[in-house]
């Protein structure tokens, strides 16, 4: 916190965008940076940041970032990667390429944001990556989607593994149902939101300050001697059944 140089990836909305609010409230001199280079502009423009464009899943792109912000800043102290998409398919039915779409960008990308952040920090550095309930509860339909952030979740306790002797943290929030431009054309169809408030024993979707507040959390110095943790912030939907979404949109659309 306070001078704090801080990368947030995916940055230009939902709850990217959230954190970097958070986190520049509280002094950290963030950049925004997202595959939508008008959206982390607009970002940047209302918290006084800078902004940049990024591609997760092109490594010379992400490579660029983490140089471009060391020598304009100096050094890297914290990176958070909120970077990801979904899709819904059975397995029987879904692409292998929307399969690989996916893990391209929430596993795949993930390593390459760790790869190069990590190559840059040096001591009291903190990586914090969005993963999600998906990640250790399945849902019918999002093969890819769960198998990626559970590959997330085992990748940032490996890089916790390995950066720890060099005295950076690397952690994970596994949020469970926040309204977000992703989630959101799946709360539109009838009968998904109430069965996921219904499955959440505190009764509530999350916000994205929910989680930004976690994420502030885990770069903070209350979180000092905290790695290789993943956070399931979800209400408790992680002790409950997962919504089935497929018969909620088979019912919407046949």
């Amino acid at each position: 916190m306070g001078d704090r140089v801080t990368v947030v990836i995916g940055g230009g909305s939902g709850i990217g965008a959230a954190v970097a609010r958070t986190l520049a409230r509280d002094g950290d001199r963030v950049t925004v940076a997202d595959r939508d280079a008008a959206a982390a502009g607009t970002v940047a423009a209302g918290l006084d940041a800078s902004a940049a464009a990024v591609e997760v899943t092109d490594e010379d792109s992400v490579q660029a970032l983490f140089a471009g912000v060391l020598d304009r800043e100096g050094r890297l102290d914290a990176v958070v990667n909120c970077a990801g998409v979904s899709t819904i398919g059975l397995i029987t039915d879904l692409a292998a390429a929307e399969f690989r779409r996916v893990l391209d960008v929430d596993l795949t990308g993930a390593f390459l944001v760790l790869k190069h952040a990590a190559q840059r920090m040096t001591a009291g550095g903190s990586l914090v990556s969005i993963a999600s309930l998906n990640g250790r509860q399945p849902g019918a339909g999002l093969s890819a989607y769960c198998s990626a952030k559970a590959g997330l979740l085992m990748l940032t306790q490996v890089a916790a593994l390995e950066l720890g002797p060099r005295g950076i943290r690397v952690n994970a929030v596994s949020p469970g149902l926040v309204e977000t431009p992703l989630t959101a054309p799946a709360l539109d169809i009838p009968g998904i939101r109430d069965d996921y408030v219904e499955n959440t024993p505190l009764g509530r979707a999350g916000t994205t300050a929910d989680v930004a507040a976690a994420v502030r959390f885990l770069l903070g110095p209350e979180a000092s001697w905290l790695t290789g943790e993943v956070l399931d912030l979800n209400g408790g939907a992680h002790l409950r059944r997962y919504p089935d979404l497929l018969a909620h949109i088979t019912r919407a659309f046949g």
